[in-house]
């Protein structure tokens, strides 16, 4: 078959305890990309199972294994992937199956035309669990209500970019569920196709009802980033007018029960109780904004990485 097109796809795919399913998934890709001039980037996020050795049994020369020194989580695994990739088309998918390597032909030409930046999949009767479905239901809920930005499903780990957008991502915490965001922040133009879903190949998901809680407060920073990061006195100033006036009215109120009716307002649980809930928020929202903010400064400002990588293996063979 002759070749469809000279530039380079990178397929980045993270695993983590994937034995069982990186053998065939790279087989799969390899049948679907048939064709293409192509590489396939693993990012091992410290499994404890025997994943590495798998890969690297393979010998395969078009498949490159990132071993990173410990378990970082999705985000930083899949940062390692894009900072590696060489192809001017990155690919994500996740290593379990449940993508379909064949749903990424029909995906390419969106991106290989020029006119979009960012494809991204809408799975199709999806194969998992209510454990699953209920949360990706409600962040991809939050996400279109909060931004406005009409994604039906955000948690679709195939997308397709660009090389210039793929690199701009800046990855951490638990960001790799608003990639798709992100990339709207960098200006893409994101097209959305519908993609087939399968049940799980083999092993477990890492994945629970607790993710709809991570989601809220990551989206919170990502709204925090986006729209009060030049001028966050819009954001606290606003917010402390308003504790202020409610401070106002209740200190009125108390003074008018304390000397029109003469009653006792020392005792009165409700304020010191509201005083608490609201300072104590407030302190922890602010203290939780001012970290992030410290650690992306810390990591952009001096060109550092937030993961380290132990060894990169080409084909089986240390790089």
């Amino acid at each position: 078959m002759e070749v469809l097109t000279s530039s380079l796809l990178s397929v980045v795919v993270p695993l983590y305890n994937e034995e069982d399913n990186v053998g065939l998934l790279t087989e799969k890709i390899h049948e679907s990309l048939q064709g293409y001039s192509y590489e396939i980037v693993y990012v091992d996020d410290f499994s404890t199972d025997n994943t590495r050795s798998v890969v690297n049994g393979l010998a395969d020369p078009k498949v490159h294994l990132i071993c990173l020194k410990k378990n970082y989580g999705q985000s930083l695994a899949l940062a390692a992937g894009l900072d590696y990739a060489s192809g001017e088309y990155i690919i994500t998918m996740d290593g379990d199956l449940q993508n379909d390597p064949g749903d990424i032909p029909k995906m390419l030409p969106f991106v290989l035309d020029g006119s979009y930046d960012v494809v991204t999949g809408i799975r199709q009767k999806r194969k998992d669990s209510l454990v699953k479905k209920i949360p990706s239901k409600i962040a991809n809920f939050l996400v279109r209500r909060v931004t406005k930005l009409d994604i039906k499903d955000n948690g679709c780990a195939l997308k397709v970019f660009t090389k210039t957008i793929a690199k701009d991502l800046n990855l951490y915490g638990e960001m790799h569920r608003f990639i798709t965001l992100l990339a709207h922040l960098e200006g893409a133009q994101i097209k959305q196709v519908p993609v087939r879903h399968h049940a799980r190949h083999a092993g477990v998901s890492k994945y629970g009802l607790e993710r709809v809680f991570k989601v809220i407060a990551d989206m919170m920073l990502l709204l925090f980033i986006r729209k009060y990061f030049q001028r966050p006195i819009h954001l606290f100033g606003i917010f402390g007018v308003l504790l202020i006036l409610l401070g106002i009215a209740i200190n009125m109120y108390l003074l008018i029960v304390k000397f029109g009716f003469g009653q006792d307002i020392g005792t009165r649980p409700l304020l010191i109780f509201g005083m608490m809930f609201i300072l104590g928020g407030i302190q922890l929202f602010t203290i939780g904004i001012v970290m992030e903010l410290l650690i992306r400064t810390y990591y952009e400002s001096q060109s550092k990485r937030p993961y380290r990588v132990k060894k990169v293996q080409i084909g089986g063979q240390t790089a």
